[in-house]
C-alpha cells in the first residue's frame, strides 16, 4: 500500500502587490482546496531573486503575501503556510534535480525565453534553473497535486519529467532500500520514489487580463495601476478601476461568439463570471444586448462586495507583524519536518553519507 497520500502544494512569489488575477486564479482556489485536501502553501522567496537579485524590502513583501493568504481564508492551523527560504531542503533537493534535469529541457522553457529576452547570455543561471527549484518545492513534500495556471503547466510537466528520470536512474537503489512506491507511468505501474504530480486547472477566469489591454495578462509589473485591481485596494479604488476599464462602444453581445474579437469585453465578462460563480454564458444571458454603462456598475458592485472584505482583512493582518511572523515560523517548522523526512531517504538513494 502506498504511503504517498494526496497532498496539494503551491507557492506565490513575493514580488509586488497581489491583484485580482492572483486572487481568482490562485488564492480563491487555494482556499477551496482546503476542504478536500491537505495543503502546503508557500511564499517562494528563493524564486523571487531569480530575475531580480536585489529587492527594496523582500521581508515585507513576504509578509504581505502571507497576509493575503490568511485574508483570503487559508487556515494556517489546519494547513501549512511558510516561506521557502526557512526550509533549506528545497535548495538541497534543487541541486540534485539540477543534476537530473537536462540543459535542453531548461532551454525549452517558454518562461525562460520570455523573461530572458534577446540577451539570454546575460540572464542569471538561477532564472534558467528556476523550474528545477520549482520541482524541488513540490517533490520535497512528494506532493500529488498542484493548482497551476496555464503559464505554469509546462513547468509542472518538467517536474514530472524530473521525477520520472530520478525514479528510473535510481530504480535499483530505490528497490534495494525498500523506499519505492507504486507510481503510475502511463499504462505501466513502476516502483518509484517521487510521484508524478498532477496539475489542478479548473474554474473560470484562470487567466485574468489587464483592465487597460484585454490582450495582456493582468500583471503586478504593469506601470499603470489602472490596469489591475490590487488586493490592497479599498472599495472606492476597486469601483473606480472597473469604471475606467477599457471597453469598446458596442453593447455586450447576446451570444458567446460575439466576444471572440472583443478581448476587453470578454475579460470583464470573465471577471464577473468568476466573482459570481457563474459561467460566462450565464453572464451573457443576463447582460447580453446591454451597454457597458449598465454592465460596469453591476460589475463594480459585485467586485466591491467580494473583494473589499478581503482587502480590509489583508490590511488588518499586515499591521500585526508579530502574528504574521509567528504563522511563518510555525509553518516553517512543520514544513521542515516533512521535507527532512523526504531528504533523509533521498540522501540514502543518491548515496550521500549523512548522519
Amino acid at each position: 500500500m502506498s504511503s504517498i497520500k494526496p497532498l496539494v502544494f503551491s507557492g506565490v512569489q513575493p514580488t509586488g502587490n497581489l491583484h485580482l488575477g492572483n486572487y481568482l486564479g490562485a488564492l480563491r482556489k487555494f482556499v477551496a482546496l482546503q476542504e478536500s485536501h491537505e495543503c502546503i502553501y508557500c511564499v517562494v522567496d528563493l524564486h523571487s531573486i531569480t530575475a531580480q537579485l536585489v529587492h527594496e524590502d523582500l521581508a515585507e513583501q513576504t509578509r504581505s503575501i502571507t497576509a493575503a493568504f490568511l485574508a483570503s481564508g487559508i487556515d494556517p492551523a489546519k494547513h501549512i503556510v511558510f516561506n521557502q527560504s526557512r526550509v533549506p531542503q528545497h535548495a538541497e533537493l534543487a541541486w540534485i534535480f539540477n543534476c537530473v534535469a537536462r540543459i535542453g529541457w531548461m532551454n525549452r522553457m517558454t518562461q525562460f525565453k520570455d523573461k530572458a529576452g534577446k540577451d539570454r547570455e546575460n540572464a542569471s543561471l538561477g532564472l534558467l534553473a528556476y523550474p528545477s527549484l520549482m520541482a524541488a518545492d513540490i517533490l520535497v513534500y512528494r506532493a500529488t497535486h498542484v493548482p497551476v495556471g496555464e503559464d505554469q503547466k509546462q513547468h509542472l510537466e518538467l517536474t514530472r519529467d524530473i521525477a520520472a528520470k530520478f525514479n528510473h536512474d535510481f530504480a535499483s537503489r530505490i528497490e534495494t532500500l525498500g523506499v519505492g512506491e507504486p507510481i503510475q507511468m502511463g499504462e505501466e505501474t513502476v516502483n518509484g520514489f517521487f510521484p508524478l504530480t498532477e496539475p489542478l486547472i479548473e474554474g473560470p477566469a484562470t487567466r485574468v487580463m489587464s483592465l487597460r489591454d484585454g490582450t495582456k495578462k493582468m500583471s503586478k509589473s504593469d506601470p499603470s495601476d489602472l490596469s489591475r485591481i490590487n488586493l490592497t485596494d479599498d472599495g472606492d479604488a476597486i469601483a473606480k478601476k472597473i469604471r475606467k476599464a477599457k471597453t469598446d462602444p458596442e453593447p455586450l453581445p447576446s451570444e458567446m461568439d460575439g466576444l471572440k474579437a472583443r478581448p476587453e469585453a470578454a475579460n470583464l465578462v470573465g471577471i464577473y463570471a468568476a466573482l459570481a460563480d457563474l459561467t460566462s454564458e450565464q453572464v451573457i444571458a443576463e447582460f447580453g444586448g446591454q451597454q457597458f454603462s449598465v454592465f460596469k456598475p453591476a460589475l463594480a458592485d459585485l467586485a466591491v462586495e467580494k473583494l473589499a472584505p478581503v482587502s480590509a482583512e489583508m490590511r488588518r493582518i499586515s499591521e500585526d507583524r508579530a502574528y504574521v511572523d509567528q504563522v511563518l515560523r510555525d509553518g516553517g517548522e512543520r514544513a521542515g519536518a516533512l521535507a527532512e523526512a523526504t531528504m533523509k531517504q533521498v540522501r540514502e538513494i543518491v548515496g550521500f553519507l549523512a548522519g
